[in-house]
């Protein structure tokens, strides 16, 4: 017996997606790239803050924050599809503004 929402694949990302998000990681002994949501995520003390689902990349952001980036384009980061996860959301255009990356993904 199955309860709760139907099971579906996660999206999984690209090989080229994952290369360029451990690009992005920031190199410190306290960073941690571990698998996640078929992709991988970044964790520091045990707290994701960065990650890919599907061949998007997500960060964990304060709600000022979250709100600046949504107004760039971003969005809110739906793993099952009407179930946002607070605190996190999507990065526009990430794999070609890394500055904006390399600014959302160190708050």
């Amino acid at each position: 017996m199955h309860y709760g929402a139907p099971e579906r694949p996660s999206p999984k990302a690209t090989d080229e997606a994952k290369a360029h998000f451990r690009t992005l990681v920031p190199d410190d002994e306290r960073v941690s790239v571990k698998p996640m949501f078929g992709a991988m995520a970044a964790f520091a003390n045990g707290y994701m803050f960065m990650g890919l689902f599907a061949s998007e990349l997500f960060v964990r952001l304060d709600d000022t924050d979250t709100a600046t980036v949504t107004a760039a384009g971003g969005g809110p980061l739906e793993p099952m599809p009407g179930k946002p996860m607070r605190g996190y959301v999507t990065i526009p255009n990430w794999s070609t503004d890394e500055s904006a990356v390399r600014e959302w993904g160190t708050k």
